[in-house]
């Protein structure tokens, strides 16, 4: 008698075959499913705020490609400019008059930003904001803060130090301690530990690097009293202010999260909604800055893709759609909706839950309180986080795969896609409760 196997999934049949040749089966770690379990899901299309599987199932995407599908999954009119680009040639390594045309509307957008250099990834945008602040002031060191994730550059990959003035040790193997013995890790939101950072070596800090609005430790706000002051001694002691907002910007609203606190820092780094799901991204800010880089200045950075024609026609198409009236106020009313729904459905079940949003992004937490710091969030219940998960998995609903990422809703998620999520995640949380 023969006896019986259930048949692998088409999801299983590809993880186990991606990981024959590709390191942990995925190409970006957070893919893998490391932190939740389970197989991951490869996708095959997706369109509007769905996307489906190799197994055919369809999903409520709450991560757009951790931000990018603002306007929606392959929007009609992002896909022609993407094909029209295409007919024209895929790269050329020369100058194009679209390059010219998204510099201008990201200046126009962005009043912080006087001049702007495009580039292919938040990563390469924030390693070349950093070295340009080096470069400017003459002075090596770095402030950033725990939680905040500014790319895989080696100076960045830290965590903070024994003490809290000591400088971080890396997060990542490869990366040499000499690499980051100048980068000096702060608790985000702690406006005395950064004052007491700056009295003791504000002459030697090169910049400051933060995400305004976090979206890498979960969804956290900067308090307005943080970034006032960070401005404040960045100015004083003649330091660069770099707002990271790959993430957040154009996501939490028009101007950035810098419009929505009314901060303007020296240095912007963008990426993702500009780009509208290809590999565009950017940093920007005064020109007397900008003009210290490479052909005119001494402060080196080149791309062979940067500015990629076909790119760049995705994204222009995107910040033209993100534009038209009302999209901001609809696409802050669904992340709420949602919000509002998810907590509403969890108190039903007696289960500790909070959230919050801004613009379209949102986070949500397994704890009483929402969280102010990395330290905060980490205190969350993982362990249930990872059962809610999977169980919205199985009801056709993909948050990201780890409570230490924020989510996204898009202009397709409609009152209708968010009360369907509601439902499923009322049912998730009494099976979980």
């Amino acid at each position: 008698m023969t006896e019986h196997r259930p048949s692998m999934s088409k999801n299983d049949q590809l993880f186990a075959r991606a990981q024959q040749t590709t390191p942990g089966g995925v190409n970006s770690p957070v893919r893998a499913f490391r932190s939740v379990g389970g197989t991951p899901r490869f996708i095959t299309r997706a369109e509007g705020p769905y996307f489906w599987d190799a197994d055919g199932k369809r999903y409520i995407d709450y991560i757009g490609s951790w931000g990018p599908a603002i306007v929606g999954h392959a929007h009609p009119k992002v896909i022609k400019a993407v094909q029209d680009a295409a007919a024209n040639g895929l790269s050329f390594g020369a100058p194009t008059e679209g390059e010219i045309e998204m510099a201008e509307e990201i200046c126009r957008l962005v009043p912080s930003i006087e001049q702007v250099r495009l580039v292919s990834s938040g990563t390469e945008a924030t390693m070349s904001a950093l070295r340009l602040a080096r470069g400017a002031t003459g002075r090596d060191k770095i402030v950033k803060f725990e939680g905040c994730y500014h790319g895989h550059a080696d100076s960045l990959l830290v965590k903070a130090g024994s003490g809290l003035l000591t400088f971080g040790n890396p997060t990542s193997a490869g990366v040499p301690e000499d690499f980051v013995k100048h980068t000096l890790v702060l608790d985000y939101n702690n406006v005395p530990q950064l004052e007491d950072a700056f009295a003791s070596m504000g002459d030697t800090i090169a910049c400051v690097i933060v995400e305004p609005v976090a979206g890498n430790m979960n969804l956290i706000r900067a308090t307005p009293e943080f970034l006032t002051r960070m401005r404040e001694l960045c100015t004083e002691h003649g330091a660069v202010l770099i707002f990271d907002e790959v993430m957040c910007g154009f996501r939490v609203g028009l101007g950035g999260a810098q419009g929505m606190y009314g901060i303007t820092p020296d240095l912007t780094a963008l990426g993702k909604v500009i780009g509208g799901g290809l590999p565009v991204a950017a940093f920007g800010g005064r020109a007397e800055l900008m003009q210290k880089m490479a052909p005119i200045g001494p402060v080196y950075q080149a791309g062979t893709l940067s500015g990629n024609p076909v790119a760049v026609a995705a994204g222009m198409t995107t910040l033209k759609l993100i534009q038209e009236p009302g999209f901001y106020e609809k696409l802050g009313a669904a992340a709420e909706r949602l919000v509002k729904g998810l907590i509403e459905a969890a108190q039903e079940a007696d289960i500790p839950f909070c959230g919050d949003a801004v613009g379209g992004m949102f986070g949500f937490y397994f704890s009483h309180n929402i969280p102010s710091t990395y330290g905060q969030m980490m205190a969350g219940d993982k362990e249930r986080f990872n059962r809610f998960f999977h169980g919205m998995l199985d009801e056709g609903v993909y948050f990201a795969p780890a409570m230490f990422e924020a989510g996204f809703v898009s202009a397709q998620h409609t009152d209708a896609v968010i009360d369907e999520t509601i439902e499923a995640a009322r049912r998730v949380f009494k099976r979980i409760g």
